[in-house]
């Protein structure tokens, strides 16, 4: 097989393993008496463990100086065991948060090398390569929540286990594939080099604008479940969860087109664009929901397709200005505090979702706002286009 698609389907395997208690979040409320805030800190704990993990690759720079292709198989079989705790020995909030933190630790070892990889065996076409790889992402988020409208009455622990072996067969496929001949490794583990990268101006401006993006996304994609779910309080469960997916898995439509137009757009043009439609979504709509349920399920379906769009280009334009030795660490930071800010507005939007409804979409428009102020350095400067030479 072409070496850029296993990779893609080895994340989507891989990451099926991100969403896997909002998956089967109606279930374990019921079964454990839980409310919509506590789903949002077992998904905070996932994102901790990520921004953990990832701040320790790159801080140690262990992404850069041992085979990638390794690395993504033993996080893959680590965060598909820690996944399969949750379903089968969880038995309350404390003990299910301690496996979701563990799950995202192992997260760190899949996404940002996964990104590597990808660079690594198609450097000339990196845009539209991480697009690829982020709407696979989008679909192995999405996951859980197909899995569990397609239980067909199954407990929940078996479509959480589902994604398990998912995630070990992405890990398998990468091993068998190994490096990209373009992998640039380091010779010694480089403590703290990561955080060099933020001295080129390039990389801060795409830093700095995935930072406001991320403040937005993985708070939209917990909160997409609460949103379909006021739009039809009547509808059950597995058809909450159907449309769920749908909203979020379009997303991988929006990475692909993303990638598509930054051949001729530029990543920087796109990103901003896509930036600037989900954050005039978040403005609008909460009174979309006023008007009606279909214009405001449109909206979300919408909303599910620009809020992904613009991460891979962000990802292409930091990984064109760091430094090339050791774009896993500059990337692994660049998600560490990302999801950090991420771990912030999910729990403040999940906390006050039963007092502000719909409304709690107006505290993400800040992100995407400071996102786009931050960009425009590299559009000013005439950096929309990756650099020809990275």
């Amino acid at each position: 097989m072409r070496p850029v698609p296993l990779i893609v389907l080895a994340q989507l395997l891989g990451t099926s393993l991100w969403f896997s208690a909002n998956g089967v979040g109606d279930a374990l409320m019921r079964d454990w008496d839980l409310l919509p805030a506590d789903i949002g800190t077992l998904t905070a704990a996932v994102q901790l463990g990520f921004i953990v993990g990832t701040l320790l690759f790159a801080v140690s720079g262990v992404a850069d100086r041992f085979a990638a292709s390794r690395v993504f198989l033993v996080s893959a079989i680590t965060g598909a065991t820690a996944n399969l705790a949750l379903a089968w020995l969880a038995q309350d909030m404390t003990t299910a948060a301690v496996y979701r933190f563990l799950t995202g630790f192992a997260l760190a070892g899949i996404y940002p090398v996964g990104m590597k990889l990808v660079v690594s065996w198609a450097p000339e076409r990196r845009g539209e390569a991480l697009a690829w790889l982020v709407g696979m992402l989008t679909l192995g988020t999405a996951t859980p929540h197909l899995l569990q409208g397609l239980s067909l009455g199954l407990a929940w622990p078996w479509a959480v286990t589902f994604a398990s072996l998912l995630a070990v067969t992405g890990g398998g496929l990468v091993a068998w594939l190994g490096d990209g001949p373009h992998l640039a490794r380091s010779s010694t583990l480089q403590w703290g080099g990561a955080f060099r990268a933020f001295a080129r101006p390039g990389f801060r401006a795409a830093a700095l604008g995935y930072f406001g993006h991320m403040w937005e996304l993985y708070a939209f994609w917990v909160l997409v479940p609460l949103f379909v779910g006021a739009l039809y309080p009547q509808a059950p469960s597995g058809v909450v969860a159907l449309l769920a997916f749908s909203v979020i898995g379009l997303g991988a439509v929006g990475c692909v087109l993303a990638g598509r137009l930054s051949r001729t757009l530029g990543s920087a043009r796109v990103a901003v664009i896509a930036l600037g439609i989900s954050g005039t979504l978040c403005l609008v709509y909460p009174w979309l929901t006023g008007v009606s349920a279909g214009l405001a399920l449109a909206a979300l379906l919408v909303w599910g397709v620009v809020v992904i769009a613009d991460s891979a280009q962000f990802s292409a334009l930091a990984s064109a200005h760091a430094p090339p030795e050791g774009v896993a660490s500059a990337l692994a930071i660049m998600n560490s505090i990302g999801f950090g800010l991420s771990a912030l507005a999910i729990p403040l939007t999940t906390a006050l979702w039963q007092d502000m409804g719909a409304g709690v979409s107006w505290l993400l428009l800040p992100g995407a706002v400071l996102g786009l102020l931050a960009m425009r350095p590299l559009l000013a400067r005439g950096h929309a286009q990756i650099p020809e030479n990275s």
